[in-house]
Order: C-alpha cells, then sequence, then structure tokens
C-alpha cells in the first residue's frame, strides 16, 4: 500500500540535477518510476530472500578510459607495418629478400651495360676462363686446351734437334676454336666502338647505317691486314708454296703440322666462325645478299672442318689465302668508297684484277687439280686404320663444295662488274647490296610537301596572299561574309560601311 506524500511544500533535492516542476510527479498505483530517483547515497533495497542491503549501482561506460586485456595486439592501421621488435627469422627473411633485390638489380645492371657496350659479355667470358686457368696452370688443366695447342708429339730418335715440334689433331681442339670465336668477339667488338667509330665521326660519317657499314669493313681491313701476310708466311714453310697444286697431294694424309701453321688454321677457324654467329644473331644489318652470305659461310666453315678432320690442310691453307688477300681489297675499297676518296676509281680497278686472279683463277686451278692431279697424285684409297681419306667419295664431296663456293664467288663477281660499269658510264661506286640512306646526316629533314586541305585542296592552292584559306564547294570557290570573290569582291567591309554613310548623308 502506498503511502501518500506528506503535505505542504516539497523542497527540491539539491543535488538532483531535475527542475522543481519535475522534481515530483503523480504516479498511479500500478506505475512504476520511469528513472531511479537521484539521491546521493543508495537506499537500502530488499533482496529477494526479503533481507536488505545495498544496491549494487550501475557501472558507468568504458568509453574514452585504457581498455583492459592484452595491449601488444596492433591495430588494423599498423598491421601492414613489421613489429618494433622483430624476431630473429623475420630477420634472416628480410635480409636474404634484400640479398635477392640487390642481385636482381646487379644482373639488370649488367644487361643494359652488355646491350650498351657489346664487348663487355665476351669479355666477361675471356676474364672467367682464364681465371679458372690461372687456378692451375698447368697442362693438367682442362681449361688449357682453350687457351694452347693440344697434341705436341714427341721428337723421334734421330731427328733434327733444330726442326720445329710436330702437333698432331683431335678434340681438344674445339676448345681452342670456341675459346678464340670469343676473342674474336670481343676484338670486334670493342675496336669497332672505341677505335673505329671515332675515325668515322672525324670524318664526317654521321649517318648511323653508314656508321656501322665503315666500322664493319674497317675491321675486316684491320683483321687481313695480318692475316693475309701472315697465312703468306705459313705457305712460305711449307711445300704448297705459291699454290703449288701437286703438293696438296704428295705424302698425304697431312696429320702434322708445325705450330705456327696448326694455330694459323685454327684461328682461321675460329675467325669464320664469329663471322658465323656475327650474321645468325643479326648483329650486322642484312644486306640484299644476305642468303649468298650466309651460303659463303657455311659452306666455308664446312671445308674448314672437312679439310682439317680428314687432312686436306694444304688445300685448305691456299683457299684461305685466296679468301685472306682479296677480301683485303675488297674492305679497303669500300672504306674509300664511304670516304669519298678521289682515288676510289683506280683502287677499285686493282681490287677487281686481285679478286679476279685469287677468287677465279687460283680457285679454278685448284678445282682442275681435283679432276686430274687428285686421283693419281698419291695414295688413292680409303683406309680408316691409317687415316687414309684420298678416294673417290673424299674427291666428289671437295670438288663439290669447292665448285658451291665457286659458285657464290661468280655471283659475287656479277656484282662487283655491275659496280664497275655504273663507275664508269654514271661516276657512281656505289654498293648494291648496301641499304643504308644516303645523307651524311644522322637526321635527316623531311621533304616539304604540301599539306592537304578537309576539301582536297593543297595549301599552296588553297589560300590567299595574305595567308588566309579558301573556301570550296563542288570544287568552286565560295564568297564569304568577311572575304567576297570574283566580281562580288567590291572592296573591304570598312570601305563598304564608309560609302553606306556617305549614301545616307
Amino acid at each position: 500500500m502506498h503511502t501518500s506524500a506528506p503535505p505542504g511544500p516539497h523542497i527540491q533535492d539539491s543535488h538532483s540535477p531535475l527542475p522543481p516542476e519535475f522534481a515530483r510527479i503523480k504516479m498511479s498505483s500500478g506505475d512504476v518510476e520511469p528513472f531511479p530517483s537521484l539521491q546521493t547515497s543508495a537506499p537500502k533495497k530488499e533482496s529477494r530472500s526479503g533481507k536488505s542491503g545495498n544496491v549494487r549501482r550501475r557501472r558507468s561506460s568504458g568509453l574514452g578510459a585504457e581498455l583492459p586485456g592484452d595491449t601488444n595486439v596492433p591495430a588494423f592501421a599498423t598491421l601492414g607495418s613489421p613489429p618494433a621488435t622483430p624476431t630473429e627469422p623475420t630477420r634472416e627473411k628480410s635480409g636474404r629478400r634484400s640479398k635477392r633485390r640487390s642481385i636482381r638489380r646487379a644482373l639488370s645492371k649488367y644487361k643494359r651495360t652488355c646491350m650498351r657496350h657489346t664487348w663487355v659479355f665476351p669479355l666477361t667470358l675471356v676474364v672467367i676462363i682464364l681465371s679458372l686457368y690461372l687456378v692451375n696452370p698447368s697442362p693438367k688443366n682442362p681449361i688449357s686446351a682453350a687457351l694452347f695447342l693440344s697434341y705436341p708429339l714427341e721428337r723421334e730418335p734421330g731427328s733434327d734437334p733444330t726442326a720445329p715440334i710436330q702437333y698432331g689433331k683431335g678434340a681438344r681442339d674445339f676448345a681452342f676454336v670456341a675459346f678464340y670465336t670469343v676473342v674474336f668477339s670481343f676484338t670486334r667488338e670493342f675496336l669497332m666502338q672505341r677505335f673505329i667509330r671515332p675515325i668515322a665521326i672525324r670524318f664526317g660519317i654521321r649517318n648511323r647505317a653508314k656508321q656501322a657499314r665503315f666500322m664493319e669493313q674497317f675491321y675486316t681491313a684491320m683483321y687481313f691486314a695480318i692475316y693475309g701476310p701472315f697465312g703468306l708466311y705459313v705457305m712460305s714453310r711449307t711445300p704448297v708454296w705459291y699454290f703449288n697444286t701437286k703438293a696438296m697431294y704428295e705424302g698425304f694424309p697431312h696429320k702434322t703440322h708445325e705450330a705456327i701453321f696448326k694455330a694459323y688454321y685454327l684461328l682461321q677457324a675460329s675467325y669464320w666462325a664469329q663471322q658465323m654467329i656475327v650474321l645468325l644473331l643479326g648483329l650486322e644489318k642484312p644486306r640484299k645478299d644476305f642468303k649468298e652470305f650466309v651460303a659463303h659461310h657455311f659452306i666455308t666453315l664446312t671445308l674448314i672442318w672437312c679439310s682439317y678432320r680428314f687432312h686436306f690442310t694444304y688445300m685448305g691453307l691456299a683457299i684461305y689465302i685466296t679468301m685472306d688477300i682479296s677480301d683485303f681489297f675488297l674492305a679497303t675499297s669500300k672504306i674509300l668508297n664511304y670516304l669519298d676518296s678521289p682515288i676510289t676509281g683506280p683502287y677499285f680497278f686493282v681490287f677487281m684484277c686481285a679478286w679476279g686472279y685469287l677468287r677465279h683463277y687460283v680457285n679454278l686451278r685448284v678445282l682442275y687439280s681435283i679432276l686430274t692431279e687428285f686421283k693419281t697424285i698419291g695414295p688413292y684409297e680409303l683406309n680408316w686404320e691409317t687415316q687414309q681419306y684420298k678416294c673417290w667419295i673424299s674427291q666428289i664431296i671437295t670438288f663439290a663444295l669447292l665448285a658451291s663456293l665457286q659458285a657464290v664467288n661468280l655471283f659475287w663477281w656479277f656484282l662487283i662488274c655491275r659496280i664497275a660499269y655504273r663507275f664508269i658510264r654514271y661516276s657512281t661506286a656505289d654498293d648494291d647490296r648496301s641499304e643504308y640512306e644516303e645523307s651524311d646526316t644522322e637526321e635527316t629533314t623531311e621533304k616539304k610537301t604540301p599539306k592537304k586541305t578537309p576539301n582536297g585542296k593543297a595549301n599552296g592552292n588553297g589560300t590567299t596572299p595574305n595567308g588566309t584559306p579558301k573556301v570550296f564547294l563542288n570544287g568552286k570557290e565560295i564568297s564569304t561574309p568577311d572575304k567576297p570573290t570574283g566580281a562580288a569582291d567590291t572592296g573591304s567591309i570598312a570601305s563598304r560601311l564608309r560609302e553606306r554613310k556617305k549614301a545616307q548623308e
């Protein structure tokens, strides 16, 4: 049973935040007070068991306060960042990643350097091979086969002690050829980029394509200027001196040679192998006779291997020299042509004489000797045990390869004669095989061609003398408000306005 409040004025609690008018509200017997009374001291309340006790106050919100629990867990905003104190495995992983990134950056930089300076990669290979040899500099080191000649033979008892040591042939010679192919690759690219290109620029050759041709021919001339006389010296120490075809078959098989002969033969093989790589990798811009050039190199390499393997090296020496000397004159004549030298014409005639004599007369003599002397001089049988390979099948193969080489030379002889004819007739000695642009400057000026307007008229005929465009409709010029045409052209707008004012006055 509810007790009513005592009569009299109600005094508001000093601690209550409510205004006086809300301090006391009449409630029905069934209503429940919506909010607890705001008192400084918590009133005692009976428990369910009927015992009175202190009433527990509801705890206030914890917003803004420090949260209890595990505070070491990172927030969402910092989940991607590494922990403040990484563990040891994490440090090892980050170290491995940084090393891998450093290696990738170094390899990428090295690749860019090799693309810019093409001599860097072959130089790297040469340095690696030399370093591997210096680890154990002795003939027992397998790398020595790449650096030095293999298969030296002991002197026979009672032989001349002053005679040069003879060298045999074997599979280790492939390592020698492979290594010096890399050496020639480095030599070619380094000389062309560091030595020959400045010469081309100094002589006023600015066009990139023409520079490339000049550098190629200059390097070729340098090589054959050394190996042409070198080959003649080697030939002078053999029985085949000055293209003696009979000596090519006497004493067959020629299984051993002195060091200078073997070195010359294998170095020449390295040079032609390197030239074949240049063609196949496209390091030189292909000429119009690219197919014939590849065929020539393929036949040459086949002749080199067959002559070395089956002991026809005396014949191979003669073919080497005919190509070396004639190529020297060819390269130097091209250089003079690129430089616009006044002696280009007379020198081209000298080149034609050298080419015709060496590449055709001498080679045809060798071909003729295969048909006549190959069978009659020296043994003529096939014996694998004694390495006797001068027989009917080797005769056919040798003649077929040399005839194929002669066919390519005849094709080039035709081009040479056509160049000579044009030089005599038109005073031009341009090589038809080259495809460089004729301008000497790298940045050629574009031809000034009149631009077409949308109506199909060119600017040269579709503008007035003062530069304003004309408007055409169906091929006829039409009048515009600011530019009447034909008889309707009575003057400018200002003159017409002045005339109108005079008429009004």
